[in-house]
């Protein structure tokens, strides 16, 4: 079963991948495995955060909100394609999802659709939130599509994984939209070639 890599592991393994990483205050030690376990993780999830503004973005994702607490994420991928770590174990990411889904994502077969929110997918997904409005007019610059899809593959190499373990938030709780302005089919088709 595959455990969490450590910290630093997850931060060479990005920074192998050719990408700009920041690292925020103490986000190796930055998480909530307080409340629950962190592992086994079996994909990764994306989300948009509905912000706007990267120091903004990454701060509040670090920190999280009253009625939520950081850290949001993983890492937070902002317009100019860097990825900033803000936790380092369990995040306030995808909240309770659906089973199906989850069971699908550790055959890498197609996606259920989602209609339960009956698994806790914080323990089981690394996260990574991307600035953008949501709104499906805020554009998606190539840096940044790129950055998201080098993190992805860049997991999914190291757990030995193929595209079908990256999946979007709304693919995982009903009722959710992120991310907005591009498929994840689409997404998966870029991982898969990088994966090649």
């Amino acid at each position: 079963m595959p455990a969490p890599l450590p910290a630093a592991r997850f931060l060479d393994v990005l920074k192998d991948e050719g990408l700009r990483v920041v690292e925020v205050d103490d986000w190796q030690t930055h998480h909530r495995n307080d409340k629950g376990p962190w592992g086994t993780v079996h994909g990764v999830m994306v989300h948009h955060t509905a912000t706007s503004g990267a120091d903004r973005t990454v701060r509040l994702c670090y920190d999280g909100r009253p009625d939520l607490p950081g850290p949001l994420c993983h890492g937070v991928i902002t317009k100019d394609g860097t990825v900033h770590l803000v936790g380092g174990g369990r995040a306030n990411h995808a909240g309770l999802g659906d089973g199906e889904v989850l069971r699908a994502v550790i055959a890498e077969k197609r996606l259920p659709p989602d209609n339960e929110a009956d698994t806790d997918g914080n323990r089981h997904f690394y996260g990574f939130e991307c600035e953008n409005l949501g709104d499906g007019a805020d554009p998606w610059p190539p840096a940044q599509i790129t950055a998201l899809e080098k993190a992805a593959a860049a997991l999914c190499r190291t757990h030995g994984w193929t595209e079908r373990s990256v999946i979007g938030h709304l693919e995982w709780q009903p009722g959710k939209s992120d991310p907005r302005g591009f498929t994840m089919d689409e997404l998966r088709e870029r991982i898969a070639d990088r994966l090649k």
